[in-house]
């Protein structure tokens, strides 16, 4: 059963971020609609600002380090948000003990498509290099993950092992938003606005065609992906991007865990300090990233 907090998480999202996201679109607009506050302090988790493969980010850390090393990409439209908006989910993923990094991956529309792929797979070299492929896993929520998968695409062509697990929240996967669910839960959805998906995609995109597998990895070739689990809610826009990323995942051979969860907002996991379902979620994702990696400690 839905808990009573989610009912006001929808409210207060419908009501501070999804009506500014319906008015007219600017990047600025929208970067404002997403939060300019602070970064979150999280109990027992340090950040510590590094550049890993010529890429500026952050660590979180913790005292429970031991289970990894994982590479996490932002959601935000691949315009908006940044390592420091996504500290309650990079920081839960220290508390469970891997050590963190996210990249600060180039923006649009200043940097559109390929800059983040290109940015995130030079952290993904690094980390292979510093860690190697058996200790580290990737995670991204919303376009993060659509960036995750499409940086394992851009490693595999390159010659690149694969990470031990791969982790996805709320994954933008087709930047031509084809999925029946874009239309189907318009009204559900209390965060995101079906009907400027496409104007979200052109910002990144500026020409390059939607169906590019980089930018859309529904459209590639999807063999070889490591072990992956999805979680997304029932009630989202992008519901059929993390439904069809499964089924195409498990028809290549691969083995694609979905896992749906009942009434909750676009990339629930974030809201830590509040959310039950956030807190189980991401310990359902962290036993899963766990469950394949070598343990030991991370050197720093």
């Amino acid at each position: 059963m839905p808990s009573w907090q989610s009912y006001i998480a929808h409210l207060v999202l419908r009501l501070f971020v999804k009506r500014k996201l319906e008015k007219a679109f600017t990047p600025s607009d929208a970067r404002a609609a997403f939060g300019n506050h602070l970064p979150q302090v999280i109990r027992g988790v340090s950040f510590s600002a590094e550049t890993i493969g010529g890429i500026r980010g952050e660590w979180a850390r913790s005292e429970a380090e031991g289970a990894g090393v994982m590479l996490y990409l932002h959601g935000g439209g691949y315009f908006a948000c940044s390592p420091a908006t996504h500290r309650p989910i990079t920081g839960g993923f220290a508390k469970h003990g891997f050590a963190v990094f996210a990249p600060a991956y180039r923006l649009a529309p200043e940097h559109p498509f390929p800059a983040a792929i290109d940015d995130a797979l030079a952290c993904y070299r690094a980390l292979l290099a510093a860690h190697g492929a058996e200790r580290l896993v990737v995670a991204g929520d919303s376009a993060g993950g659509g960036l995750a998968v499409g940086t394992l695409l851009a490693a595999r062509e390159a010659g690149l092992p694969m990470p031990a697990r791969l982790v996805l929240f709320s994954p933008w996967t087709d930047l031509a938003a084809t999925g029946a669910s874009i239309q189907a839960n318009a009204e559900r959805e209390s965060m995101l606005v079906g009907s400027r998906i496409q104007e979200v995609a052109d910002l990144y995109l500026q020409g390059a065609d939607p169906q590019t597998p980089f930018a859309s990895p529904l459209y590639g070739d999807l063999t070889g992906l490591p072990p992956t689990l999805i979680q997304v809610s029932d009630r989202e826009i992008l519901l059929d991007d993390s439904r069809r990323l499964a089924e195409k995942v498990n028809a290549a051979g691969g083995r694609a865990e979905l896992s749906v969860w009942p009434n909750l907002p676009h990339v629930w996991q974030i809201s830590q300090s509040f959310l039950p379902e956030a807190r189980q979620a991401l310990a359902q994702a962290a036993d899963f990233a766990r469950s394949a990696l070598a343990s030991g400690p991370v050197a720093a």
